[in-house]
């Protein structure tokens, strides 16, 4: 039987994509495999201090875990949606500054905030002796000032930090409600107020929930804030167990916990996002006409946008500005840049590898006819969901395994084994990145493979080109600005990840976040500053690439 070009084409996919589908889920499994190995050695029977620390401590851990993402929730909440809708659905000055200036905080990581407010309001700091200079106090009892460093003082400071993700969520909810039903509102005689509470708010509700469990999952997973606010939760239970006490297993276990708790976040997150994006189909989007501001209305609106702007991230950025010029000399070493090159080592790396594997995850997913094979991409990116502490744990474990089977196998052979070769290297710390951000560049192929027309491939094919030259010659060319995306999302969020970094960084081995936490815990944030300003000018350029995005969209 003869085959047309364009059959032979069809049925060299259907030959090789079984090839491709075997890769792809190979690497699944490589990237699926600790978590795999972390449930196994959570239930693993032995003895570990779990059973100690659940009739102990471990509930007052869960209930500050609990309330702290539960306050952390609803004051981003109650941050980022007023600005939201202030600046989607009104007009006053400064409105096309604040669109993209919110998103700033983001840049700034929260454990940097908080080692700067606390440096400023402690009872050593300017704002408390600037009160006692004032007003003749001596002492802690001759007046009342709130303690930053509790549970408290950690909600308000994630709190600052986090709401860009509600922020962004919610304007771009708000943005896409209906002209129609805004003339609805009012020719039933609503007022802005009430158009706000009664309209917009209830139909952008979906977005906001979605942007909220992000916002928990984020602080699930926040170990540096709550260890120098002396706060207790399941993620410095899991540092704490590891580190001071060596008990992989007991930190498996709790590590567990965390899981699920960050699934079912995950699945919040998800159902809220398909109920918003069967609602918007319902409705005829227009381009909303904004409400015009005047009189006191304006100055209340530009207010509380500057207000807002200024304590997340003004305020934090100049007073780290002023320490790291302060301090330069003493900052401006060797060291320094040591940990700046090791910052960029591993970013680096981690960014090449998860830009491959997404290009390898989105492009089975693209050619392959087998309905099965959008499995490991979907699989992949669940990764990001997951705590620092915990991705640390379910690495940790089969690597350790592995370590000590190379050891045993030199053994046989009366010769000296590598050691720790995996654990004792970065490939610990390279694996759990690309393990956590691999669904950031899976995001970015995927978003730039929408753009991309099916008649480019079935030309290609029809022209007797293998999937791998479609790749070559026709994909990756077309996928540039996606794959220029994908590598520098990935290392500004590797350059910025912590807690991962703590658990799994070689003996000896240090970056710019890892450096900032150490001089911090030593009370030396002065000297740490010049690294934190680094981390938060490298954390701008993902916030400039979005509002470029978000002005091209609008």
């Amino acid at each position: 039987m003869r085959f047309c070009k364009g059959c032979r084409g069809i049925a060299v996919i259907l030959t090789f994509s079984k090839g491709w589908s075997w890769a792809g889920f190979t690497v699944c499994g490589l990237m699926v495999a600790p978590l795999l190995a972390l449930v196994m050695q959570a239930f693993e029977p032995g003895e570990t201090r779990f059973g100690q620390m659940f009739a102990t401590v471990l509930p007052s851990y869960i209930a500050n875990t609990f309330w702290l993402m539960l306050g952390v929730s609803v004051g981003s909440l109650l941050l980022a949606v007023p600005a939201a809708w202030l600046v989607a659905r009104c007009e006053f000055r400064g409105r096309r500054l604040f669109q993209w200036a919110l998103l700033l905080p983001l840049a700034m990581p929260a454990y940097i905030v908080a080692y700067v407010y606390t440096d400023l309001l402690d009872y050593a700091g300017p704002v408390q002796r600037f009160l006692r200079a004032s007003f003749g106090w001596q002492s802690v009892t001759d007046y009342w000032f709130p303690d930053i460093r509790t549970l408290g003082g950690a909600t308000v400071m994630l709190s600052l930090v986090l709401f860009p993700y509600v922020y962004l969520l919610g304007r771009t909810a708000f943005l896409e409600q209906s002209l129609s039903l805004q003339h609805a509102a009012k020719v039933m005689g609503c007022s802005p107020w009430q158009s706000f509470w009664r309209l917009s708010l209830p139909m952008a509700r979906p977005a906001l929930a979605a942007g909220v469990a992000l916002v928990a999952m984020e602080t699930m997973a926040d170990l540096a804030t709550v260890n120098y606010f002396a706060v207790s939760t399941l993620t410095t239970a899991v540092y704490d167990t590891w580190r001071a006490y060596g008990d992989l297993a007991a930190a498996a276990k709790i590590s567990l916990l965390m899981l699920l708790g960050v699934f079912t976040l995950f699945a919040l997150e998800r159902m809220a996002r398909r109920k918003q994006q069967l609602f918007q189909k319902q409705l005829l989007l227009e381009a909303p006409e904004p409400y015009r501001l005047k009189g006191w209305r304006e100055w209340l609106a530009l207010g509380y946008c500057s207000l807002l702007l200024l304590l997340a991230f003004v305020l934090p950025f100049v007073i780290l500005g002023s320490y790291a010029l302060d301090y330069w000399q003493q900052s401006w070493n060797s060291d320094f840049w040591q940990y700046s090159l090791n910052s960029l080592t591993v970013a680096a790396i981690s960014s090449v590898l998860c830009l491959l594997l997404a290009i390898l995850l989105m492009f089975i997913r693209r050619l392959s006819p087998r309905k099965w094979d959008i499995l490991p991409s979907r699989l992949v990116s669940t990764g990001y969901a997951l705590p620092g502490t915990v991705l640390a744990i379910a690495v940790l474990i089969p690597l350790t395994w592995l370590d000590f089977r190379i050891d045993d196998l030199y053994a046989l052979f009366e010769r000296q084994g590598p050691g720790l070769l995996f654990t004792g290297s970065i490939a610990a710390l390279v694996l759990a990145f690309c393990i956590r951000f691999a669904a950031i560049a899976i995001g970015s192929i995927e978003s730039s493979y929408k753009r991309l027309s099916p008649s480019l491939d079935m030309a290609a094919i029809s022209l007797g080109k293998t999937p791998g030259k479609v790749l070559a010659l026709i994909h990756l060319p077309l996928l540039r600005s996606g794959i220029f995306a994908a590598l520098l999302l990935v290392f500004i969020e590797a350059m910025k990840e912590l807690p991962a970094a703590l658990l799994l960084s070689p003996v000896g081995f240090h970056n710019l976040a890892t450096q900032v936490f150490q001089y911090v815990s030593d009370e030396q944030l002065e000297q740490g500053a010049l690294a934190a300003i680094v981390i938060v000018l490298v954390g701008l350029v993902p916030l400039i690439y979005l509002n470029r995005s978000l002005e091209q969209n609008n």
